[in-house]
Order: C-alpha cells, then sequence, then structure tokens
C-alpha cells in the first residue's frame, strides 16, 4: 500500500492508498465468470492495474469495449517491444494484425511475463472481440490498422526529427485517443471529439513516457530502443546512450529539459478534450491519465536521476490523484499546481528557459481563465507539511496492532 516512511512523510496519502487498496480489492471480485472474458479482466489487471482500476467506473457495455481495445494494442505493442524477433517476421505481423483480432484461433508467442501469457492465449482476446457490437469492432479495428502500418514503418525508420517524433508517437498513441473517441462515440455518451484534440490527448501521455523511460528503452537488450528524436539529442551528445554517462550529465539534464518542452506543447488541447466531455465515468477516465501525466514531468524536469533509474509519482499521490479527481476544476487545479511546482526548476542559463517558461505560462493562464481554480484543494503542492489529522489516525492504528500483538502472545504465553 506504500512504505511506512512515505506514509509518516506524507500523512494525507493514507487515506487515499486505503481507498485505492479496497478499489482493487472489489474490481478483482467483479472479474466475469465467463472464461474468455474472465482471462481479459485478470489480464488487463496484471498489465495495468492502474488502467484496470479506471476502467472499471465504465458502464459495462463501453468497460468490456475499452478493455479489448486496451489488450488487442498491449499484444500489438508486444509484437512492436520484442527485440528479438526478427524485422522480416515481425513487419508482416504488425500489418496484418488488425485481421488476426477476428481469428479466433491465432496466437504468436513472444514478449515475457504476463505479455508472453496475453500473446500464447490471445485466442481469449479474440472471442471476447467477436461479442463486441459491430460499431466498437469496426472503430477497434480501424485503429489497430493504422497503428500496424504505422508501427511497421519506424522499425524500418529511426525517428530522426521532431517531425518524425511526432508521427511515431501519433502511431502508437495518438490513434489510442482517436480510437477511444470514437468508441465514447458508439457509446452514445459523447461527441466525436475533433482528431486533432484526441491526438493531443495520446501525444502527452506517449511522450512523458518516452522521457521517463530513458533508460530502460536504452539498456534493452538485445537491442536498444530509441525513441527520442536526434534532431534534440544530436545537440547535446554524439550518441543517444552517452546522456547515460556521469560525465555527460550537464548535457543530459539540458537535453531532457528539451524534451520535457517538446511534451509541454499539448496540455492545452487536453484541457481542451477534458472540458468538452460530459459523461462522469469517461472523464475521469480520461482526466487521470493526464494528471499523471504532467505530474511525472513536473518530477523529470532538471532530475538527473532519469538517467540513472526510475522516476515516478510517489503511489500515495497517485492515489491520491484517482480519489480527489472528479470535476474539470480539479483537473484544472491539477495542472496549475504541477506547472507551479515545474516553475521553479527552471534554470535561467538553461538553453530552452524561455520557451519552458513560456509554455508553463500558457498552462498556467488556460487554467486561471476556466474560473474554476478556486474551487478545487491544492492536494498537490500544499500537501507536503509534516503532521495533520491523518498521522494521529495512523499512530492510533500502530498503536492498536502492537497492543493487540502483544495481548496475543500474552495468552498464548
Amino acid at each position: 500500500m506504500g512504505s511506512l516512511g512515505a506514509i509518516l512523510k506524507h500523512p494525507d496519502d493514507f487515506y487515499p492508498l486505503l481507498k485505492l487498496k479496497m478499489a482493487a480489492r472489489n474490481a478483482e471480485k467483479q472479474i466475469p465468470p465467463e472464461p474468455h472474458w474472465a482471462f481479459c479482466y485478470t489480464m488487463l489487471h496484471k498489465v495495468s492495474r492502474s488502467f484496470a482500476l479506471v476502467i472499471q467506473q465504465l458502464g459495462i457495455e463501453l468497460r468490456n469495449a475499452v478493455c479489448i481495445f486496451y489488450l488487442v494494442l498491449r499484444a500489438l505493442d508486444t509484437v512492436e517491444d520484442d527485440t528479438s524477433i526478427e524485422t522480416d517476421v515481425k513487419v508482416p505481423i504488425l500489418i496484418a494484425f488488425h485481421r488476426h483480432i477476428y481469428d479466433r484461433d491465432w496466437h504468436f508467442s513472444c514478449g515475457t511475463k504476463e505479455y508472453k501469457v496475453l500473446m500464447d492465449q490471445f485466442h481469449h482476446v479474440s472471442t471476447a472481440f467477436l461479442e463486441l457490437g459491430k460499431n466498437y469492432q469496426e472503430a477497434i479495428e480501424d485503429i489497430t490498422k493504422r497503428m500496424g502500418a504505422g508501427m511497421a514503418k519506424f522499425i524500418c525508420k529511426e525517428v530522426e526529427t521532431i517531425d518524425d517524433y511526432d508521427e511515431y508517437c501519433h502511431y502508437v498513441a495518438g490513434l489510442v485517443g482517436l480510437g477511444l473517441s470514437k468508441l465514447f462515440h458508439a457509446s452514445g455518451s459523447e461527441d466525436l471529439a475533433p482528431d486533432d484534440l484526441s491526438n493531443s490527448m495520446g501525444l502527452f501521455l506517449q511522450k512523458t513516457n518516452i522521457i521517463r523511460d530513458y533508460l530502460e528503452d536504452i539498456n534493452e537488450i538485445p537491442k536498444s530502443r530509441m525513441f527520442w528524436p536526434r534532431q534534440i539529442w544530436s545537440e547535446y551528445v554524439n550518441k543517444l546512450e552517452d546522456l547515460k554517462y556521469e560525465e555527460n550529465s550537464v548535457k543530459a539534464v539540458q537535453c531532457l529539459n528539451d524534451m520535457v518542452t517538446n511534451a509541454l506543447m499539448h496540455p492545452e488541447d487536453c484541457l481542451k478534450y477534458m472540458a468538452a466531455l460530459r459523461d462522469p465515468p469517461i472523464f475521469r477516465f480520461c482526466a487521470i491519465p493526464q494528471i499523471m501525466a504532467i505530474g511525472t514531468l513536473a518530477l523529470c524536469y532538471n532530475n538527473i536521476e532519469v538517467f540513472r533509474g526510475v522516476v515516478k509519482m510517489r503511489r500515495g499521490l497517485t492515489a491520491k490523484v484517482i480519489d480527489r479527481t472528479k470535476t474539470m476544476a480539479d483537473v484544472y487545479g491539477a495542472f496549475f499546481d504541477f506547472a507551479s511546482m515545474l516553475e521553479p526548476k527552471v534554470d535561467k542559463n538553461d538553453p530552452n528557459a524561455t520557451k519552458t517558461l513560456s509554455r508553463l505560462e500558457a498552462i498556467q493562464k488556460t487554467c486561471r481563465e476556466s474560473g474554476l481554480l478556486s474551487k478545487r484543494k491544492s492536494y498537490i503542492v500544499n500537501d507536503e507539511s509534516g503532521y495533520g489529522s491523518t498521522m494521529i489516525v495512523i499512530l492510533v492504528i500502530m498503536v492498536s496492532i502492537i497492543f493487540a500483538y502483544l495481548s496475543a502472545n500474552h495468552h498464548n504465553s
């Protein structure tokens, strides 16, 4: 549920963490009994626990469609990610993947751990897909076809320019945004969102992941996976892998800040997309990952640890975001707070300082002009102080546990 040290440092995390733990248990209890649906929802919990929790609030018809959409694209991504598959084998699979989802007998062994299980037993996903409504099937097939073709293109092509970077992110994530908008529309709950806004929703999440996952991708065996565009990193080092070496720390952080600044071009579109949503469960489904993304960028900016290990939001803050994101006021507040958290980290000597500050100001301006900032609690910036009522609750619980333990031992004696 989160380390005791982290909870003691951030006592307000305790209750949201407890609620998150209970929600996770409830979600696992709601797995459907049919074998193929049981497999799909169990697999969803294994490949993305946080996504499995957020999806659970959707209506059952839309929830099933989004679950299958996610697993189909996860499987497609597993083929793309497996660097041990030869190109002449991988490319045809990616291009034909949209047809395989109609074949109950198709499977392809690749990936590791839970992803290998997903690929080996993909027939369960196909079986569930074939039970969806025709409008859902068509939307999933269309996006899978376009994504597979885009992935195949970049198997044979490096990410050289910023335009390449945007194109790659469109194929692997912007299309997810377009697909989800189609599923929301197919459910009758939302108007069909403009493609450019749907695309930005995906690009913002994908660019955040690419920035955060630098070390994991560059150390991939048997072959590095490189998504940072040469147009950016070549300004700082001769080879992308040079960023991880200590002697290049200053240049590495400058390059990182350049990448974060590039990602900050999307939040205004994301805010516009979310402000237009009408259905509360769909709104939360969309909003929570977006808040996580800007929070992660605030942590990564100017942070050499991106090149040393994993930088991510603590579990307690993640739980707090999931618990408290209910309205657009909460979203504006979170984006404003995280932009405000990032702002003091900007060094005026950084090559992109002016551009970074300009993009942060644009985000803050959009949030201020919403007129909703006063209607939310600032739970991100102002909750870092020490002890509060939650700390007292924790201490009472800990004392109770210790007392119960000692009493049990006394009776046993």
